[in-house]
């Protein structure tokens, strides 16, 4: 018998249980996966590559996927069947509770006949009694059978209110379970929708009304079901601001990085060195946006600009609060500050603006006049006085 070179063929079942068996070592692989992210993840396995056609990957695995879902929906049915079951023994529970102390009661009752009917045996059989002591026996009869009932009702009042606080407290422990129970699936379609718009949702200008049409296309807007249109639109706009947020970080990171930008720069100059940088494209489409987001930009730079000017007042040793009166007395001394100033470049940075860098000076000059000369040092200074 001639032995052909051929290679032997695996058995499609063999190779299908194989690629079943793989996409089960991988725990992140769940019901809302999707093929297209997946198989990025398995294309380096022998047992993806033995399946030779691509179409019967994506087949399994949608099968396999599907298979998930029938497994997670049957385990719900199992879990409602279960609290189902929980509810009815409770219940049950409940019933022959109040079953037994009823029996305990008619017992009791029994005990209480025979002993009457004894009583009355004796009574029946004692013919020497006088007439005196059976009308005594008779009323002391009648006080008893008053204090039985008595005793009875106070029982059966007592066996009533229990099994009224037994109701209640079921009751109260059954909301906080369902409670429990329904604030757990809510975070879930919170959870669920935020990945949603994580996913489909990248464009900080697009409207709710929009993107709704396009995230209902998706299976997992179902998983969200729990959530009402207010809520949506909520959790919606919180991410288009987080988008927002990012877009807006990422321009002014651009914007840092970009040398030529001074507190003197017009948005026509600087549009043309950051154009084509993706940060520019993606912060929006529209110019007028961009630029007005341009002069926010320039606006905190000029206020950071100050406060780093007035930080360097406070470290300049020939200022103190004699500053003033020697400047009313000597403008040269204005001179000589802004002379020792020049060297550092909080100074140079507002040089498009001498008379408000000077106006900046001057007050600041004012402020430690009024404050008048620091405190004495002292050795230790463990604690200030207590100012009076």
């Amino acid at each position: 018998m001639e032995v052909r070179g051929h290679k032997q063929e695996v058995p499609k079942c063999s190779v299908k249980r194989d690629f079943i068996a793989l996409l089960r070592e991988h725990a992140d692989i769940d019901r809302h996966s999707r093929w297209g992210d997946v198989k990025k993840r398995l294309d380096m396995d022998p047992r993806y590559k033995a399946v030779e056609s691509s179409s019967a990957r994506e087949d399994w695995f949608r099968e396999y996927v599907k298979a998930l879902k029938e497994e997670r929906k049957r385990e719900k049915e199992r879990d409602r069947e279960k609290r189902d079951k929980d509810k009815r023994e409770s219940k049950d529970k409940g019933d022959k509770e109040r079953d037994r102390e009823k029996e305990r009661e008619r017992e009791r009752e029994k005990e209480k006949e025979k002993e009457r009917e004894k009583e009355k045996e004796k009574e029946g059989d004692v013919n020497d009694v006088s007439e005196d002591e059976n009308v005594n026996n008779s009323d002391d009869e009648r006080e008893k059978e008053q204090k039985d009932k008595e005793k009875q009702a106070r029982m059966e009042a007592s066996l009533r209110e229990r099994e009224k606080e037994v109701q209640r407290t079921l009751a109260t422990h059954l909301r906080d379970r369902d409670k429990e129970r329904e604030q757990h699936k809510h975070d879930e379609a919170v959870q669920h929708f935020n990945a949603l718009l994580a996913d489909l949702v990248r464009n900080a200008e697009l409207a709710w009304r929009e993107a709704k049409r396009q995230l209902r296309k998706d299976h997992r807007w179902e998983l969200a079901e729990l959530l009402d249109r207010e809520e949506k639109e909520k959790l919606f706009n919180q991410h288009i601001e987080q988008l927002a947020k990012k877009k807006k970080e990422k321009f002014r990171e651009l914007l840092d990085e970009t040398g030529e930008v001074t507190l003197t720069s017009s948005w026509k100059e600087i549009k043309k060195l950051v154009k084509d940088d993706p940060r520019y494209s993606k912060f929006s489409s529209s110019d007028r946006k961009c630029e007005r987001e341009f002069k926010e930009y320039i606006k905190d730079k000029l206020v950071a600009a100050k406060a780093d000017f007035r930080e360097l007042l406070q470290e300049t040793k020939l200022i103190n609060h004699k500053s003033l009166k020697l400047v009313q007395e000597n403008e040269q001394h204005i001179r000589e500050i802004e002379e020792i100033l020049k060297k550092d470049r909080r100074y140079l940075v507002l040089d498009y603006m001498p008379d408000e860098r000077t106006k900046l000076i001057v007050t600041y000059l004012e402020d430690l006049d009024k404050r008048g000369p620091p405190p004495p040092p002292t050795a230790s200074e463990p604690t200030r006085r207590p100012t009076k």
